[in-house]
């Protein structure tokens, strides 16, 4: 197998893995009620991590055989990958306005990241990473008490997730940093830059595990899936000196493709939004308030004095129909 051919295969198993990890980790979301940031003692969620670390493995072994041009692109499948999968495994098929969000995010993305030069650069020195680091965070943070005060749960979830994708976008910078500045001779030159990377990578983590409640998958999903290489892709333009291929031309192509990425997240947000329940209780509690409200609510049970208050009026007396489903409840 030829090493093009090789790293080919390892990103579509790397976005396989990707995918995998956002459904388990949306489906623990859906259905736990325990914390929402880091579900420690739920094992389905450690799979999920391992999935993620899987996924991140392959990446960095098929860049190691193949160019940054056809590995990037690739990674946008995610979110393709991850429609069908969840529609196969959990039963949540995605409508044609999802799918069509979904293709257009995959597809600027992969436009955006194909104009991208991922060619040999500076490397930022110590003053630009820590300047870096404190930016990253205060945006992090910023998104978070947006998400906060956001009323509606899709639209938190997808703040959520664009701190995320900010998150993972900058750890990947100072993994190429610390990648290209270690030292066999200085093996704890870059302790600062480790540190500031495992930091991002885990508060990344635990705010996209955050975005899925109540948000479904898509949406969350896909917001990650554009921000972090986005990101990635502007750090590497104004502190590596990197650039586009092509010149102007390509600074064009990188901005409609970058419109088309936005107009894809937009389409999975709005899908979201216009789902019934799409801003009610989480799909635990949404399970137990649909069987409550299949058919008459539960009454009181037999034996249990009800109370209808003082009745209005001055008519003498006050007729009451008992129905004993209503009192009883359903045998």
């Amino acid at each position: 197998m030829s090493p093009l051919l090789l790293s080919v295969v390892l990103s579509l198993v790397s976005a396989v893995a990707y995918a995998g990890a956002a459904i388990v980790q949306e489906r623990v979301a859906a259905t736990a009620s325990g914390p929402t940031y880091a579900p420690l003692r739920n094992p389905v969620w450690w799979g999920a991590v391992l999935l993620n670390g899987l996924g991140a493995a392959l990446h960095v072994v098929a860049l190691a055989y193949g160019p940054l041009s056809v590995v990037q692109p690739l990674g946008a499948l995610t979110i393709v990958f991850a429609l069908p999968m969840a529609a196969l495994f959990v039963r949540r098929p995605a409508g044609r306005r999802a799918w069509h969000g979904a293709l257009m995010a995959t597809a600027g993305l992969a436009g955006l990241l194909s104009v991208t030069d991922g060619g040999e650069g500076r490397t930022p020195d110590g003053g630009e990473r820590w300047l870096l680091a404190g930016a990253t965070f205060a945006a992090v943070a910023a998104l978070f008490v947006l998400a906060r005060l956001v009323g509606r749960s899709v639209l938190r979830g997808v703040a959520l997730a664009a701190a995320a994708g900010v998150a993972f976008g900058v750890a990947s910078v100072f993994t190429k940093a610390v990648a290209e500045e270690w030292s066999a001779d200085a093996p704890l030159a870059e302790w600062g830059s480790a540190l500031v990377l495992s930091a991002l990578a885990v508060t990344g983590l635990l705010l996209s595990q955050a975005s899925y409640r109540g948000a479904g998958l898509a949406a969350p999903l896909a917001t990650v899936t554009v921000v972090n290489p986005v990101v990635a892709a502007t750090v590497g333009l104004t502190l590596f000196g990197e650039g586009f291929r092509y010149g102007a031309a390509g600074t064009v192509a990188a901005l409609v493709c970058g419109a088309v990425a936005a107009g894809g997240l937009v389409e999975l947000t709005l899908d979201r939004l216009a789902r019934p329940g799409a801003d009610g209780p989480s799909a635990s509690e949404g399970s137990e308030a649909s069987e409550a409200s299949d058919g008459d609510a539960a009454g009181p049970e037999v034996g249990e004095g009800v109370d209808v208050g003082a009745v209005p009026g001055t008519r003498p007396y006050l007729e009451v129909e008992v129905r004993s489903r209503a009192v009883a409840g359903r045998s």
